[in-house]
């Protein structure tokens, strides 16, 4: 980078004097970990996106291992998800033994396609892991008829989605349980840390239980471990950032809006391909900002090009099955998933955080112009 060139970052937080109030209030308390700080966020964000039960973990990952242990999966049974995702929507289940197939995305959504997802179910199959991809909801309603069909769970990943609205009501108020995560550049950020949600009370306990070692909550004695379980806890600390982020999530929802219309506008007429826009049944929660680039375009230049100036850029997200553990481990290649192979081969994301302002939205399109 040239010297005396001003960074633009991929991602930053939005957080204030409330944040850290909050935490201030949990210091002094003495309750760092188990105390009701935890509680009182769970009690906000269930009634935020109309889930009953929530159960704060340690993060996005760890609530899809317990809702895959919740599942039953194990060694001989597969489970679906989509190539275009973080790891950790294959990575979930495979924990448990379960072996991964990943069934191609829709090209406009990003999202699981239905038909490739009823034509990878076979025998084996147990589960699917539905992934709501850069924000935007999946088309739940077909993907759940298609488990009730075929008696397979479906787990939403929603770690990417806070916010969204799929036909009106909130993500996570639908039924399926699923996750939300609150890493920094996320809707919400804490850090580290993400939450289940679930519309059942017995799948609630299990996963309070999970997250703490196993421990019975109904049965008294902190060593009173009744099943294997795992330290997927979260901190009071880390519940405070999120109680303080989530008083002002419509403004950081908004704000983030704000920025993706402004780029919208920017970039018309700059030869890529932009994320799909809303419509009647799915409104997106801005996460990140991604494009296509066209085809024959060396990304690796394009990025190596913005980064020389300053502007924080990445290839958002390369396919999961062709990472090289999966390569490796189940002999996944090329061809697998034609659609995502060829969208994420040229996906590339640009900066975006709420507080990103007009000017630097300005520079980041004319650099990327000029590196086209």
């Amino acid at each position: 980078m040239s010297t005396g060139v001003r960074e633009i970052p991929l991602a930053r937080p939005f957080l204030d004097e409330r944040e850290e109030d909050l935490v201030l209030e949990v210091l002094r308390s003495g309750r760092l970990s188990l105390g009701p700080t935890i509680d009182r966020f769970e009690e906000l964000l269930a009634e935020r996106i109309g889930a009953p039960y929530v159960a704060a973990v340690s993060s996005g990952t760890a609530g899809l291992h317990l809702l895959a242990r919740s599942a039953r999966l194990g060694p001989g049974d597969e489970a679906i998800t989509s190539p275009i995702s973080f790891a950790s929507s294959a990575n979930c289940f495979i924990f448990e033994g379960a072996e991964p197939v990943f069934a191609d995305v829709d090209r406009r959504t990003l999202n699981l396609d239905a038909a490739a997802l009823e034509a990878a179910i076979t025998e084996r199959t147990k589960a699917v892991v539905a992934v709501d991809m850069f924000g935007y909801p999946c088309e739940l309603d077909e993907i759940r008829s298609i488990c009730d069909r075929h008696g397979l769970a479906l787990i939403e990943d929603a770690a990417e989605a806070l916010g969204a609205e799929f036909r009106g009501t909130p993500i996570g108020s639908h039924g399926p349980s699923g996750v939300f995560g609150f890493y920094p550049n996320k809707q919400l950020a804490t850090g580290e840390g993400g939450v289940v949600f679930t519309h059942s009370e017995e799948e609630w306990q299990l996963v309070r239980s999970l997250r703490n070692q196993g421990r019975d909550y109904e049965g008294g004695a902190w060593f009173h471990h009744v099943r294997l379980g795992f330290n997927y806890r979260w901190t009071d600390v880390q519940a405070a950032i999120g109680i303080g982020q989530l008083e002002k999530l419509d403004r950081l929802l908004a704000m983030r809006a704000e920025v993706a219309e402004r780029y919208g506008r920017m970039l018309e007429g700059v030869e890529v391909e932009q994320l799909c826009a809303d419509d009647a049944e799915h409104r997106r929660s801005w996460f990140v900002y991604v494009v296509a680039l066209p085809r024959g375009i060396d990304r690796g230049r394009v990025i190596e090009e913005l980064r020389s100036q300053g502007i924080g850029t990445a290839d958002y997200v390369p396919c999961v099955h062709l990472q090289p553990y999966m390569r490796e481990r189940y002999g996944f290649a090329e061809g697998t998933c034609p659609v995502a192979e060829d969208v994420a081969s040229r996906t590339l994301a640009l900066p975006f955080f709420p507080q990103l302002e007009p000017e630097d939205q300005e520079r980041v399109v004319e650099a990327l112009q000029a590196a086209l």
